[in-house]
């Protein structure tokens, strides 16, 4: 672990506010299409199948991206990669407005999907910062950028009503480049960068970076994240479609009910880090899944018609959730999903503090295919059943499984590795010394198959 002696905290501030600043704009771009797309549905007369396409398609590139640019992350710091990034997808998002069919969009969306992959650049920027117990909180609140879903679902509805979805891409395009010179301009090179730099000593190659990847645990980790990061993207994004076509709301009102979702499915998730320092990243993960089952079953519920068989004849009656109890529970189930986020990156940068950008690279890329599969499966869905609430159905099925996998997973590892500890609910899931190979003896590994920690 390289050395924080010379870190002042207000260069720790300055690099967590940037970096937090910065992804909460590429996360806005990111989900642009959650908004600008309903548009792009109505004039090209798309399917719901054509609509989740397209809205998935930039979930596709930034969750792929995100492996790459983790591990360059590492090599090349992230005051050189970040605002790179940011400048290329402005690019991408300005050309998007001269695009005219279906396929192309298609096309622009991977370019403009770059803005996704801006998550693992600031998480290994950000954590070489921090010291080990302080991480959970500070990836906490950077993670918080995810905010960026909802201030898309607030304002973009009233920037295309103003200017048009072709002037709202132009506006985002200005923004998120002008944000990519602050960052430049305004950040520091991380602690890591500057003592390879003063020592002479060569970056980490990329064979090494991805070498923890053939760790289980790792695969794990990305599991999880499928469901409270990428099923958070998918939701965000098909939650103003639903509005409109369920309830028959308005596209400004639906678009600021999407963004009740995602606010608090965004800012807590600095608490869900500081959660996960105090209490353990295993205790939130069953919070938010348990949660999660029960807000879903609720949400899953369609509007049903019941007859029943009286003493004096028939009884009808009907069964639904209302727009205000929907929204409600979209809000609990956005608070719970932040909290998992931010538990499922609290063990990175301690199991791994030499290979954050890889594995934090990859869990984010599996985490962020759900945000890409998931609205793809929403549209097919709807397309062929014609149950609104058909989606929910599906999320409820993936959080029970998850659910069930973990605590089987968990019950296991504790009667191999602490047979004397069989009847405790919660264990520490933090090591005391990182499971990095490169800085770990083999005593002190875990065993072969053996999980170490949820």
């Amino acid at each position: 672990m390289h050395s924080l002696q010379d870190v002042s905290r207000s260069d720790q501030y300055r690099a967590l506010g940037l970096s937090t600043f910065a992804f909460t704009v590429c996360f806005a771009v990111w989900t642009i299409f959650s908004i600008i797309g309903v548009k792009i549905k109505g004039e090209l007369g798309l399917s719901d199948t054509q609509f989740g396409l397209l809205v998935a398609t930039p979930i596709l590139t930034g969750s792929v991206s995100r492996i790459f640019l983790g591990v360059w992350t590492e090599q090349f710091g992230g005051r050189i990669l970040f605002p790179l990034q940011m400048l290329i997808t402005a690019v991408c998002v300005w050309l998007l407005t001269s695009v005219q069919t279906y396929e192309i969009f298609l096309v622009a969306a991977l370019g403009l999907g770059l803005a996704g992959g801006s998550f693992i650049v600031g998480v290994a920027y950000v954590s070489q910062w921090f010291e080990k117990e302080k991480q959970g909180t500070a990836l906490g609140i950077f993670g918080a950028g995810n905010v960026g879903a909802a201030v898309t679902n607030f304002a973009a509805p009233f920037l295309v009503v103003a200017v048009g979805w072709e002037g709202t891409a132009r506006v985002y395009a200005i923004v998120l480049a002008i944000t990519a010179v602050l960052f430049y301009v305004l950040s520091k090179e991380d602690p890591a960068q500057a003592e390879r730099k003063k020592t002479g000593a060569k970056p980490v190659s990329a064979a090494e970076q991805l070498a923890p990847l053939k760790n289980i645990q790792v695969w794990r980790f990305a599991t999880y994240y499928f469901f409270v990061f990428g099923a958070f993207v998918a939701l965000a994004s098909f939650l103003p479609r639903y509005y409109v076509g369920a309830y028959g709301l308005e596209l400004t009102t639906a678009g600021v009910f999407a963004g009740l979702y995602s606010l608090p499915g965004s800012v807590f998730r600095a608490l869900g880090g500081w959660m996960s320092d105090k209490w353990g990243a295993r205790f939130v993960m069953y919070l938010t899944f348990l949660v999660s089952l029960f807000c879903l079953f609720v949400m899953s519920y369609p509007q049903t018609s019941y007859v029943v068989q009286g003493i004096e004849g028939e009884i009808t009656f009907n069964f639904g959730i209302g727009v205000s109890a929907f929204v409600f529970m979209t809000i609990i189930l956005g608070f719970v999903m932040s909290l998992g986020k931010a538990a499922v990156y609290k063990h990175i940068p301690v199991y791994y503090p030499h290979h954050v950008g890889a594995v934090g690279g990859l869990v984010g890329m599996i985490g962020g295919l759900g945000g890409f599969f998931l609205p793809i499966a929403f549209g097919l869905l709807l397309d062929y059943t014609g149950v609104w609430t058909a989606p929910y159905m599906l999320m409820f099925v993936l959080v029970a499984v998850s659910t069930i996998w973990m605590h089987v997973s968990i019950r296991r590892m504790e009667r191999r590795r602490h047979p004397g500890l069989e009847q405790e609910t919660f264990l520490s899931d933090v090591p005391d010394q990182p499971l990095d190979k490169t800085n770990t003896s083999e005593a002190e590994k875990p065993a072969s198959g053996a999980a170490t920690s949820v």
